[in-house]
């Protein structure tokens, strides 16, 4: 009976999981507002979608999840990211879906190195939508330096090491030193007035090196018009700065950017054995080269002279085949035989119009002698219309003639200057006249006149 009863009140006492998480979320809400600092981890976003982003902030012993809606994270002048240093401002708050406990962040504020290192990279993405930090402006460093400059400060261990590597890779380099401060607020000013001395030298390389430090340390070379001077340097920059793992903005718009001081000395200055490797291997390339030139030269010669060779032997024999013939031409061997011949061929021609002029002037009189008949027979065709015509015309003008009226015994009397007389008064006495008969005519003197 005790058992059942417990078990009872235990019923009846559970909450649903909905109420509990209800019940936590609003003991949650209750509590206010907090300020939490930490380092930011895990950051995702913002998400392509709602815009919010997720992530935790942590310390040396706890972690707690962080939300920021949208329109937080779009008030922010600054990117989020893994371990940079953050001070929060706002509530925690419980999800009913899950029950998970998630801090909400309405403000959020850089601090401490976390900030430095939030500038920098401002910085960096200012100066890399310049084109500073472009590689196609980056100039190309000789291979083999013979004149390099030193940028750097004269107190520290960097410059002994940077001599003490030159002296040891090789010892023909000759090297500029220009002093000043690599460290603190004035640093940058006498960094570029030292650039400006080192470019006047007119190296080939200057070396702009610092040793190791901390991230406050090198923020020197993080400074705007330091890495515009570098970037803006005449003379192409090697930069050296700290150890491996750090990267200033100096290093990202230098020419070439190396590892640690030691390193940038390194990369100006092969050593002196792998130069004379490097000449020696050239030496053979180039020997190797030379020979098989003139080999290949060789042999091209010995071709275009084979080729030379034979071209001008079949020239010649082509030319001397043609003299051949030609001096067996009959106008060379006997001049005068052409003129023979042609004197043989115009008697003969001669001789042949002779025989043929006969049998032409016959043919021509027989063609004659035909056309001639031929023309007989047409014109007579062509004239009979023609005859009887004349002979009614010749008829007509008969019988109208004064010649057939002198013919029955009248006569014409004509004047001195042939006109016929009609009338006696047209004449005088004295006068010649000439009497026209049927056969023949009189002359006569005028004697008398009578009407």
């Amino acid at each position: 009976m005790s058992n059942n009863a417990t078990s009872g009140r235990a019923t009846e006492e559970a909450l649903s999981v909905s109420t509990a998480i209800g019940v936590a979320k609003s003991a949650v809400n209750g509590l206010g507002t907090f300020v939490v600092a930490g380092e930011v981890s895990g950051f995702r976003g913002p998400n392509a979608r709602s815009g919010h982003c997720y992530f935790q902030v942590k310390d040396d012993r706890s972690s707690m999840d962080v939300i920021v809606w949208r329109g937080s994270y779009a008030k922010l002048d600054f990117a989020l990211k893994d371990g940079l240093s953050v001070v929060l401002r706002g509530k925690f708050d419980v999800y009913v879906g899950t029950g998970r406990l998630s801090f909400i962040a309405s403000s959020i504020e850089p601090v401490g190195e976390g900030l430095l290192r939030q500038q920098v990279a401002e910085l960096a993405r200012k100066l890399e939508a310049e084109g500073l930090m472009d590689p196609g402006r980056k100039r190309k460093i000789p291979r083999f330096c013979m004149r390099v400059a030193v940028v750097t400060s004269l107190s520290g261990s960097v410059i002994e090491d940077v001599k003490r590597t030159l002296r040891r890779r090789n010892p023909l380099v000759e090297l500029d030193v220009v002093g000043c401060a690599v460290q603190g607020s004035h640093a940058p000013a006498t960094i570029i007035r030292a650039l400006q001395v080192a470019a006047d030298a007119r190296p080939e390389a200057i070396l702009l090196v610092r040793g190791g430090g901390s991230f406050e340390d090198l923020m020197t070379f993080n400074d705007e018009a330091l890495a515009r001077a570098v970037a803006a340097c005449p003379v192409p920059v090697i930069t050296g700065i700290g150890h491996e793992p750090d990267t200033s903005i100096c290093d990202m718009v230098s020419d070439r950017r190396a590892s640690t001081p030691t390193a940038a000395a390194e990369s100006v200055a092969p050593a002196l054995d792998d130069v004379v490797s490097v000449i020696e291997t050239r030496r053979q390339r180039m020997g190797a080269a030379l020979a098989k030139t003139v080999q290949e030269n060789d042999v091209a010669l010995q071709q275009l002279l084979n080729r030379a060779t034979q071209a001008m032997r079949g020239r010649l024999e082509r030319e001397n085949a043609l003299l051949e013939a030609t001096a067996h031409r009959r106008c060379l061997e006997n001049p005068m035989g052409f003129v023979e011949e042609r004197e043989v061929q115009l008697l003969q021609s001669e001789q042949r119009l002779h025989d043929a002029m006969p049998r032409l002037m016959q043919r021509a009189r027989r063609e004659v002698e035909l056309g001639g008949q031929r023309m007989r027979t047409v014109g007579e065709g062509l004239l009979r219309p023609y005859d009887a015509t004349l002979a009614r015309m010749a008829a007509s003008l008969d019988a109208l003639s004064p010649l057939k009226v002198l013919s029955r015994g009248y006569a014409i009397a004509q004047n001195d200057e042939g006109h016929v007389v009609t009338d006696a008064s047209a004449l005088h006495v004295g006068q010649d006249v000439t009497v026209k008969l049927n056969k023949g005519s009189i002359e006569a003197r005028v004697t008398g006149l009578h009407d």
